[in-house]
């Protein structure tokens, strides 16, 4: 066997990290409490216990595939490096300033983020491009090498250039970098126009600042993590999950960190497209719930939606705006502060709230024993009967229930007046509530009808949530497929290498410019193409090509997806039509005798995607034998009840098991409620549907 057939997926989470080991197709998976202080430990632990089970020595591993929640901590927790900003003069409060929106319009007392950046770090030059490439007022030089001079006494560890027009012309931005290259070496830089090269100014600053903010933390963790492999005899590529959904090498990671920022949820929906794939489902609701967050993402034709701008951090729950924007594609998602972890609290009015702060895994849930005093998800989940407290984490992570107990008492009950099984239900049904509404939200956002979705479930947490979430969604089938507790490691496995390249260049149809379209797209290719080829110098690429449009005077873009004849041969008639048909279907009309603009241009260059070949669905075979019972809490029906426990394990294909039923496994318990009923297909998924007469 090559070592090219020996690759690993790793996915460092809020409380656990993931590591699965893909043997030609044969997987082994571990989940080890992630390290903060040193990430790379929790990953060398995991690589040491999966190659054990395995029965292979680390020296065979042939590739390895990162995602990680460091980018994203870093800049929620405003523990970056000591960052500069260098930007045209009298735009020097542009990232404070923001878009002057209210994310809260009535709020008297709304207070809005504050920068990245204090005002002392960030300085000006006086320079100018025009909205059209041409230079207004040139750079001098000089200036430069005095802001130098600045920068050097002040002590910057990284600084972000970003220039008002920079991404139609980049020449003032590299001016800058050749003087501070030649003036600081070893400070990192930032060019906006190599980083976000798109229109708008502030999310684009923003996306540079937040760049070179995390720059230095992560060029030193993946040095780190490269020599710590090196030196236990992982010699092999490493290359890391992007947010877009697709791989790139650790060179462009550690230049691009801000492309990490959403790395492990990207990971997350290329799995749930994966399955999506093998079952034929044309719509499909991923639903990922870990230690210390849920996300939501919609998949049609089993492809992920995605945008080319998203939030981090955001100040208000729910509240678009109030977060930090990041301007790089992403897999569009919905992500919430509801996971394992999430601390519940009793507020002023007496109600349960759950998230977003998290327990982590230091000290962890109460229930974990290791010194947290706070009630979590999954102190409830203990408490209701979800969870096996000898079995947890296979048994390697014993858990109290008596602790579980007094921490929903101290912090909930007492005050509400309810015992330690009630309050965990009060817990429970809110973060299964804001879960629900966070889907419901983000389905109404994108004109869809959840009812017509199936659920994918993965993630730790998730299969024990997942069920009730259809209940009240309306969702009538979920699948939890093997290895859900490490979802997003096995969706690096099987994510392409990928990289999108995007620029601002402005047109309108009625000034529409064939040559400059079709010299656009060749030069966005042949730059996605090349960070591509940097991972895989062999493989297929496939060029996507897109293109943002609007009419004239509207504030937002939609996408329009392009046939490669529409890049090489563009012609303005065929762009209208594509984006009128995408404009209807979206609002139900169109917009007759107005313009329409083209603002955003992209190419993402893709290895072919992994496509499993399609599944037909399993007859049924027989019922389960159960190897005993045990008692859960139903919160539809709003009791107890004696429910049939089964091990996943145990099941053959065809098998069914009617709720109430609990179905075991080392990575996570999967939750059948009454109204429901589970069957094995013959990849061993667990597919859960309505129990026969039953609507909810």
């Amino acid at each position: 066997m090559g070592r090219s057939e020996i690759r690993v997926g790793v996915d460092i989470g809020g409380t656990f990290t993931d590591v699965v080991l893909e043997v030609a197709g044969a997987q082994t998976s571990t989940k080890v409490l992630t390290t903060y202080a040193a990430p790379e430990d929790a990953i060398l632990e995991g690589i040491a216990q999966v190659c054990a089970k395995a029965g292979i020595v680390t020296g065979d591993i042939g590739q390895i595939i990162h995602g990680t929640t460091l980018a994203t901590n870093a800049l929620i927790e405003r523990r970056g490096a000591k960052t500069a900003l260098i930007t045209t003069k009298g735009f020097r409060d542009v990232i404070e300033m923001r878009t002057e929106s209210r994310f809260e319009q009535y709020d008297l007392n709304l207070v809005l983020p504050d920068p990245l950046l204090p005002r002392q770090r960030r300085y000006v030059l006086e320079e100018r491009i025009g909205a059209d490439g041409g230079v207004l007022i040139a750079l001098q030089r000089a200036e430069v090498e005095a802001l130098a001079e600045d920068l050097a006494i002040a002590g910057y560890d990284s600084i972000a250039v970003g220039f008002l027009h920079s991404y139609l012309n980049p020449t003032h931005e590299r001016l800058v970098r050749e003087v501070l290259e030649d003036r600081l070496p070893g400070v990192m830089i930032s060019l906006s126009s190599d980083v976000s090269p798109q229109m708008r100014e502030y999310e684009r600053f923003n996306t540079t600042v937040a760049n070179a903010y995390i720059k230095p933390l992560m060029k030193s963790y993946l040095g780190r993590l490269e020599g710590r492999l090196r030196d236990v005899g992982v010699d092999c590529p490493i290359f890391l999950m992007h947010s877009g959904g697709g791989i790139i090498s650790i060179e462009s990671a550690a230049e691009f960190p801000v492309r990490l920022v959403e790395s492990g949820p990207a990971g997350g929906a290329v799995f749930a497209a994966h399955i999506a794939a093998r079952y034929g489902l044309k719509k499909v609701l991923s639903f990922d719930m870990g230690g210390t967050t849920a996300k939501i993402c919609l998949i049609k034709d089993q492809t992920p939606k995605t945008s080319r701008v998203f939030e981090v951090a955001r100040s208000y729950r729910f509240k678009k705006g109030s977060g930090m924007p990041i301007s790089i594609p992403v897999i569009d998602m919905v992500e919430i502060g509801a996971g394992g972890g999430s601390l519940a609290h009793v507020d002023g009015l007496r109600q349960i709230r759950v998230g977003p702060e998290s327990a982590g895994s230091e000290p962890g849930p109460a229930c974990y024993g290791r010194g947290g005093l706070r009630p979590a998800v999954t102190d409830a989940d203990l408490i209701l009967g979800k969870l096996d407290p000898a079995r947890f984490a296979g048994g390697t992570i014993p858990l109290s229930p008596d602790n579980a107990s007094a921490a929903l008492l101290a912090h909930v009950g007492d005050t509400l007046g309810m015992g330690a099984q009630e309050a965990a239900f009060g817990l429970a049904e809110v973060v299964d509530e804001n879960m629900a509404n966070a889907a419901r939200v983000h389905a109404v956002e994108n004109g869809e009808d959840l009812s017509e979705y199936t659920m994918i479930a993965f993630g730790g947490a998730a299969p024990l949530h997942a069920a009730r979430l259809c209940e009240k969604l309306g969702v009538a089938r979920c699948l939890v497929p093997v290895g859900a507790g490490v979802g997003s490691a096995i969706g690096f496995l099987r994510a392409p290498f990928s990289f999108e390249s995007n620029r601002s260049v402005y047109m309108r149809l009625s000034a529409f410019d064939a040559g400059t379209v079709t010299a656009l797209f060749a030069e966005l290719n042949t730059e996605a193409t090349r960070f591509v080829r940097s991972c895989d110098a062999d493989a297929p690429i496939q060029p996507e090509f897109k293109c943002y449009m609007r009419y004239t005077g509207q504030g937002w873009e939609i996408p329009i997806v392009l046939e490669t004849l529409d890049a090489e041969n563009p012609a303005a008639s065929r762009y209208l039509a594509l984006f009128e048909a995408e404009y209807e279907k979206l609002f139900g009309r169109v917009v007759d005798g107005m313009d329409v603009e083209i603002t955003v241009w992209a190419v993402n260059a893709t290895t072919p995607p992994q496509r499993p070949r399609p599944l037909p669905d399993q007859s049924e075979t027989g019922t389960a034998e159960t190897s005993g019972m045990r008692t859960i809490f139903d919160p539809a029906l709003a009791q107890a009840v004696s429910a049939r426990q089964v091990a996943r394990a145990s099941l053959r294909t065809g098998q069914t098991i009617a709720g109430p039923a609990v179905i075991t496994e080392d990575e996570t318990t999967i939750i059948v409620p009454t109204s429901r009923r589970a069957k094995a297909q013959a990849d061993g998924t667990i597919d859960i549907t309505l129990n026969p007469g039953d609507q909810t």
